[in-house]
């Protein structure tokens, strides 16, 4: 049996204002300043002789072939995506963008955002909008009642506030 498996589904080609400026500032940031270096210090490394066991070179190799990953990717990637443009006109339902506070079947309240599949960060609370939660969320209002599969299982959500300010009431 081979290790063949389908093509993942494409995720969503939007994102906001901020995160795309931040992933242009990092193709910037590989492209202009971390790649040029890591070339130098390869080819300081390449001079010193043996390759094969020469551990700074391999080293180097590898990690200009992970930064070489990431700017093929950011470079396609980034003309792709389209930046949405301010809050919708309907600013008292979800939509792309909205800071939502949520409470759970057990009283714990939990504060998201929608963003677009390249800035999802789940320490900030940042989720996808191609997740199963940011999906059940889209069009709802606050005291609407969301159930959402999760990875622990369905789950059941209450909406308390919605806002497309940084930060919510």
């Amino acid at each position: 049996m081979g290790r063949w498996r389908p093509p993942a589904p494409a995720s969503t080609a939007i994102i906001t204002r901020d995160g795309h400026a931040r992933l242009k500032a990092e193709l910037d940031e590989l492209w202009l300043r971390v790649r040029p270096e890591v070339v130098r210090a390869l080819a300081a490394a390449a001079a010193e002789g043996d390759r094969s066991e020469n551990a700074e070179y391999i080293y180097r190799k590898k990690q200009l072939g992970e930064i070489d990953r990431r700017v093929r990717y950011l470079s396609k990637r980034l003309p792709l995506l389209k930046v949405a443009q301010g809050a919708p006109g309907d600013r008292g339902a979800v939509y792309f963008g909205a800071w939502i506070r949520l409470e759970d079947d057990h009283g714990d309240a939990h504060r998201y955002r929608i963003v677009g599949p390249d800035e999802t960060d789940a320490r900030r609370g940042w989720i996808s909008v191609d997740s199963p939660l940011a999906r059940a969320l889209l069009k709802k209002r606050v005291d609407d009642a969301v159930e959402a599969d999760l990875p622990g299982g369905r789950r059941r959500f209450s909406v308390l506030a919605v806002s497309y300010d940084d930060a919510l009431p």
